[in-house]
């Protein structure tokens, strides 16, 4: 069998670890494995690498991706389709192992309507891809974002500040919850729950008179203010999948606050830093895990599927179902976010 991996969207720490997995649990299979350069670019362009165990030897440890990525998507290309079945059938591949976020995941899942054998690995940070308990990424960002939570208090209890954090989630609020818990803050806010800025000022006001001098807020980019009603946007332009770039919530936050504080209010948006670096453990056992699933799901003709972790068991999921809908916080974890107040 001749197998074929690409590596999609932003990176997260941990797919490396994948990759090594892939070929190294391929190899014990008489599996060959090729890899395709820069996302779905590389199958379009006909972007075409080996894979040996020499390629991935030592990259367990590695964040990013040693294929590379890109935006690329081949149903909003002309003729993308049909060049990507093109490069399958001319480099013999007979199954496709895509590595990803849902936009990924998506093409995948259309491709094997054209006759591609496509199995889906998710990642992404932001932990949002239905039917699976987490997506590679997820945990390394979460370290980041502790860490970073951390250092923050410091400087705002001895300058009695008010700081924010910024960090990622478009249609999900796991990193800033979860970050948010492990990390301290006082104010959480996630995209499932429309937020205040009054509440945020008598929350802050609150602890004042605890003399708790300084307050840690840590928001999701796709946090969504009542007064505006939706989420704030950085660019109006749309990538290749239709996403509006967001950003820009933490000093929506900080200039409302700042008219009624009588303490400086600032913030830092964590933006790369937090899906950079090395992988968390889990991520690295997580995605050997993934990679091997994968191989072994190929191997028995399970196709038009996706790696996914339920509890300790590694299942495969219809990508169907994984896409049906980003996956929000569910309303038993909501409580977290007023768990202190």
């Amino acid at each position: 069998m001749r197998v074929g991996v690409l590596t999609g969207g932003g990176d997260s720490p941990g797919i490396n670890a994948a990759l090594r997995s892939i070929v190294r649990f391929g190899a014990k299979r008489n599996v060959e494995v090729v890899g395709f350069l820069e996302g779905w670019r590389g199958p379009m362009e006909n972007l075409v690498q080996p894979m040996t165990l020499a390629d991935v030897s030592g990259i367990l440890h590695i964040g990013g991706t040693i294929l590379g990525s890109s935006r690329t998507n081949p149903l909003s290309e002309e003729h993308g389709v049909e060049r990507v079945v093109e490069t399958m059938v001319g480099n013999a591949i007979d199954c496709l192992i895509a590595i990803g976020g849902d936009d990924t995941m998506g093409v995948a899942h259309q491709l094997a309507k054209h006759g591609v054998n496509a199995i889906g690995i998710p990642q992404t940070i932001d932990n949002d891809i239905a039917g699976t308990d987490y997506s590679l990424g997820f945990f390394s960002a979460l370290e980041a974002i502790t860490d970073a939570l951390d250092r923050l208090h410091t400087t705002a209890a001895s300058h009695h500040r008010v700081l924010i954090l910024e960090v990622m989630g478009r249609d999900a609020g796991w990193l800033s919850l979860m970050g948010g818990v492990a990390g301290g803050a006082d104010v959480i806010l996630i995209p499932e729950e429309h937020f205040n800025v009054d509440s945020i000022f008598t929350r802050i006001k609150r602890r004042e008179l605890l003399k708790k001098r300084f307050s840690i807020i840590i928001v999701a980019e796709g946090a969504r203010p009542e007064a505006i009603g939706g989420q704030v946007v950085d660019e109006a332009e749309v990538d290749a999948f239709g996403h509006m770039r967001l950003g820009g919530v933490g000093q929506y936050v900080a200039n409302r606050l700042s008219e009624r504080m009588h303490m400086p209010v600032r913030v830092t948006n964590l933006a790369y830093l937090q899906r950079g670096g090395s992988p968390a453990p889990f991520d690295r056992i997580l995605a050997t895990r993934f990679g091997a699933a994968a191989i072994e799901f190929a191997c028995e003709g399970t196709f038009d599927v996706m790696t996914a972790v339920h509890g300790m068991k590694i299942e495969a999921v219809p990508l169907a179902d994984a896409l049906d809908e980003p996956r929000p916080v569910p309303e038993g974890l909501l409580y977290l976010v007023d768990l202190f107040e």
